[in-house]
This record gives structure tokens, C-alpha cells and sequence, in this order.
């Protein structure tokens, strides 16, 4: 391995490490909750949106969930636009970390965990959106992970950008619901929602077992989905 791949790889490796440390110490500072949300971005109107949008797409980026991100755009904007934004961030923090890997850190992990690597090449190459879009539906796995291996991957990036927006719909969609506080009973919402995640679920389980043609997303993934230990 030469030099230049192995200082790219450790500068990618470190710095990824860096954001997660602020991220995490920004959160420890009350950044990026409801009463963040009610003092900060409430009353703000387009400007409060994009400081949602860029700041949740920062921390999707370096491993907060987006069902967290989902639930507090739906805290902070409703139902409609929660959805809308959560998505928003959620796909920009998808773009951010991909093409961070792929530029940083392609040559550097590839080197290290081919084995991996080759597993999602042969996974998502022949149709990387429908595919990608298959893996999103799942209610298992590592949004972060799935998004620097495949950015280190030979997967192309506008396929499982597009595969991944839509994917991610079922579950924002869900968790923007639950923090939405929509005009009907709370039960009501609550039934709602879990109605709408065991049902993506079960159409993500059902569309992956369908099309993946003997091929492995994931080791863990695949012991979750068949009930194996």
C-alpha cells in the first residue's frame, strides 16, 4: 500500500472520528433536541428550515439515526414538512458520507475489508437502485456503515442516491408521525405509526428474501431477517 492511500485512509479514519466526538459533545450541550428545537428553529420560518435541514444532516452524517432526525423534524414541522426535511437531511447526510468515503478513504478500506466490499459490489452492482431501495426498506443495519462501505464500493453514486431517498420514505415518514403531534389521540398516532414501521418492515424483509437471488447485504442483516443467531 503506498503513502498517499494510507494518509488519505488515516486522515478519512480521523477525522471521521473528530465529528463524531463534537457531535457528541455538542448533543451532551442540549444541540439538536426538542428544547433546541423550540428556542432555535421555532418562529424562523425558511431560515430556521435550512438550519434543521444543514445541522441534522451533519449529525446523520457522522452516525446519529435518522429515525431520531425524522422524529424531531416531525416535532418541529408537522406531519408534511417534518417528512419533507427529515428526508431532506437524511438524503444529504447519505450524499455527504458516501462521496466522503469515496474521495478519503476508497483505497484505504477496500485495501483493508475486501471481502466486504466485494460482498456489496456483487450485492447492488447489476441494479444499485432497486437494490439500495430493497436494503433501505430493512429495519436492520447500519445507515453509516451502508453508507461508507458502499462509498468505498464500485456501486455508482446517482443509483443509490435515488435508491436510498426512496427507501428512506417508509420510516421518516413513521417517526416524523410519532413526534408530529397531529391533531388525534396520542393511542391513535402511536397505532398509526407502529403500523406503518411493521408494515415497511415486513415489505422490506419480504422484497429483500424476493429479489436477492442467493446474494448477502450483510452478515448480521442476514442472520436478523432469518431468525438465526
Amino acid at each position: 500500500m503506498s503513502l498517499r492511500v494510507l494518509s488519505r485512509g488515516l486522515i478519512f479514519l480521523l477525522s471521521m472520528i473528530v465529528i463524531a466526538y463534537l457531535i457528541r459533545l455538542s448533543q451532551s450541550e442540549n444541540v439538536f433536541d426538542k428544547a433546541w428545537i423550540d428556542s432555535q428553529i421555532r418562529g424562523r420560518g425558511a431560515l430556521g428550515e435550512l438550519i434543521f435541514v444543514g445541522l441534522a444532516a451533519l449529525f446523520a452524517a457522522v452516525g446519529m439515526p435518522r429515525q431520531i432526525v425524522s422524529f424531531l423534524a416531525g416535532y418541529a414541522f408537522g406531519f408534511v414538512g417534518g417528512t419533507a426535511l427529515g428526508l431532506a437531511a437524511t438524503v444529504c447526510a447519505c450524499v455527504f458520507t458516501f462521496s466522503y468515503a469515496r474521495f478519503m478513504g476508497r483505497d484505504f478500506v477496500a485495501g483493508r475489508f475486501p471481502g466486504r466490499v466485494r460482498r456489496i459490489d456483487g450485492f447492488l452492482g447489476e441494479n444499485p437502485f432497486t437494490m439500495t431501495l430493497l436494503i433501505r426498506f430493512l429495519p436492520a443495519g447500519s445507515n453509516l456503515v451502508t453508507n461508507l462501505v458502499a462509498g468505498v464500493s464500485s456501486v455508482r453514486a446517482l443509483p443509490f442516491f435515488g435508491g436510498s431517498a426512496v427507501g428512506y420514505v417508509p420510516q421518516t415518514a413513521v417517526f416524523a408521525l410519532v413526534g408530529s403531534g397531529i391533531e388525534v389521540d396520542t393511542e391513535a398516532r402511536i397505532a398509526m405509526s407502529v403500523l406503518l414501521f411493521v408494515g415497511s418492515a415486513v415489505l422490506g424483509v419480504f422484497l429483500y428474501r424476493k429479489y436477492r437471488h442467493g446474494r448477502s447485504f450483510d452478515e448480521a442483516v442476514e442472520r436478523q431477517i432469518s431468525g438465526g443467531d
